[in-house]
């Protein structure tokens, strides 16, 4: 009878508390026992880090820095190309939002780190994203509201998180803006694997802001990749009464990597 009644007290699998949140919980647990293990160490190469960072000055300085590139959609451009010159996109089929701030491209240990924090939901590549990109924001005028990409319930369900988000309420208070909060309406399948047209067909009116904006805002997304999931987020907040709209990512995925 006690183990009958033990039984019956635990959560079915996908229910309650257990289920959903112990990957987070169990590698929350582990990178706090690296960090406390490793203080002040880079998180790229475990040198002594810079002070008050998590890397040190020459792996910073070695990052895949999205530079140049372009103002309007910030898509790498060619080595010498003109600083702020639009690209032939832009040009031709500029999107709904004025202007994009994305200081990495998604190469090399940017990609390495932002896979750990994706897939991995690890807390410790969360904080060094939202660290970087914090400092190459500094010198850029604080948006009057910041919007992370929501994901569909039944996405964040099976993926345990929103990684959008999760920077998002770090990175507000961080920089003193209020964060405002956005609904997909629809369970799109994924973006992986179509093109950039297809890409903005799959999430045509696909989200909502119930909220009045006004001002400028700023989208934040984790990866921008062609643009297209911001520029229906940005159609949805200009709907909602926002006069400027910026994207910012942590990282752009160069176009010679996308198909």
């Amino acid at each position: 009878m006690m183990a009958n009644k033990a039984t019956a007290k635990r959560p079915a699998p996908g229910s309650g508390y257990g289920w959903t949140r112990w990957p987070r919980l169990a590698l929350s647990g582990l990178d706090g026992g690296l960090r406390r293990v490793l203080p002040g160490r880079c998180a790229f190469c475990l040198a002594p880090g810079k002070a008050g960072q998590p890397w040190c000055q020459p792996c910073f300085e070695a990052l895949p820095w999205n530079l140049p590139a372009c103002p309007r959609c910030a898509e790498p451009q060619p080595a010498g190309s003109l600083a702020g010159r639009l690209c032939g996109r832009c040009l031709e089929h500029p999107p709904s939002f004025d202007r994009a701030w994305v200081p990495l491209r998604y190469q090399d240990e940017v990609a390495s780190l932002m896979q750990r924090f994706k897939f991995q939901a690890s807390p410790r590549a969360g904080s060094v994203l939202v660290a970087m990109l914090e400092t190459r924001l500094a010198d850029i005028p604080h948006p009057d509201a910041l919007l992370a990409v929501p994901l569909h319930p039944n996405r964040a369900r099976q993926r345990g998180f929103n990684q959008a988000e999760w920077l998002a309420r770090r990175l507000a208070p961080r920089l003193g803006v209020p964060l405002w909060l956005a609904r997909r309406l629809e369970d799109t399948p994924s973006q992986r694997g179509l093109d950039r047209s297809e890409r903005r067909r799959n999430l045509k009116d696909g989200f909502e802001v119930t909220s009045s904006l006004s001002g400028r805002v700023a989208l934040l997304d984790d990866v921008m990749t062609t643009g297209a999931t911001l520029d229906a987020l940005a159609q949805a907040c200009r709907r909602a009464g926002a006069e400027e709209v910026e994207a910012w990512a942590v990282a752009r995925t160069p176009f010679s990597q996308l198909w």
